[in-house]
């Protein structure tokens, strides 16, 4: 699922990857908030400004990597808006998702934009990878649906097998350190919540009078559980400088500071200690 920024949480030390903790209720609970959202998730809700702009990093991020006119298999693929935009860039996709209305949407989208011969859906959840068969030129996922994968580990033995010699991962990821989240809630004497990115467990966060749980990595922590498999290539920050989407109303309100902002986030994003910052990270990993 293409995550909205849902809340954010704190993990045990950095040496080691959190053990799998999500139960087949919580996955439920995952899989009926992104149901309910489905019908008007291309809204301000999962595709503002700031969404779009981070959205638009990970699009260009997979045509440098992966030679157009290859086969991608997106993880979390939410209403479809990479999927279709990769389609129409000449890629192959198989878009799967843990929501079944999701995965509707995408359908429709596919068709819809008359690209439905370029765009598979399957109904599928990043813990069942292991129904897939086949072999992919690159693997993407756009906005943390891995970061609700109950064990990275499995995801990364089983995109290791479905990924061909030499393919890429691309991912984007919600961080933990979020400079604009901690000051935002710090300022509001919401130490809690400006520490929730920091927890040890699965976050529960509410959405549409639902729940989603989740986690979250500092990039060596995520990378770490892929090492086996694969190489690091790259990682960079995402909304660094920018407010996270949650924020986009200071956005709107002041879009030439915001854009400002916007060019130091595209500067220095890949920058030491600043890469390893803000609300997404966007990494990129090759197979062995």
């Amino acid at each position: 699922m293409n995550r909205p920024h849902p809340l954010d949480l704190h993990d045990g030390p950095a040496s080691r990857v959190p053990r799998p903790a999500l139960s087949d209720a919580q996955l439920l609970d995952t899989q009926r908030a992104f149901d309910s959202v489905a019908g008007d998730y291309d809204g301000p809700r999962g595709n503002n400004e700031l969404i779009q702009r981070m959205r638009a990093n990970l699009w260009d991020a997979v045509q440098r990597e992966v030679p157009v006119g290859s086969r991608l298999l997106d993880l979390g693929c939410g209403t479809g808006l990479d999927a279709v935009e990769f389609a129409r860039r000449g890629y192959g996709v198989l878009a799967t998702d843990w929501s079944p209305q999701m995965v509707e949407r995408t359908r429709n989208r596919a068709t819809l934009s008359g690209l439905a011969g370029r765009i598979a859906t399957t109904h599928l959840g990043v813990q069942q990878l292991d129904r897939l068969s086949g072999e992919f030129d690159g693997i993407y996922s756009n906005f943390g649906p891995l970061n609700c994968a109950p064990d990275l580990h499995s995801v990364a033995t089983e995109c290791a097998r479905l990924l061909r010699p030499g393919g890429k991962l691309l991912f984007s990821v919600i961080g933990r350190v979020c400079p604009w989240e901690l000051a935002h809630y710090i300022l509001r004497g919401r130490f809690r919540r400006a520490a929730v990115r920091w927890a040890r467990e699965p976050m529960a966060v509410g959405m549409n009078r639902h729940t989603i749980w989740t986690r979250y990595y500092l990039p060596r922590e995520f990378h770490r559980a892929f090492a086996a498999q694969f190489t690091l290539s790259s990682h960079r920050a995402l909304g660094l400088f920018l407010p996270p989407p949650y924020l986009v109303a200071f956005y709107r309100r002041h879009p030439r500071w915001c854009e400002r902002l916007g060019r130091l986030d595209d500067r220095l994003g890949h920058w030491p200690l600043l890469r390893d910052m803000g609300d997404h990270f966007l990494i990129v990993m090759q197979r062995r």
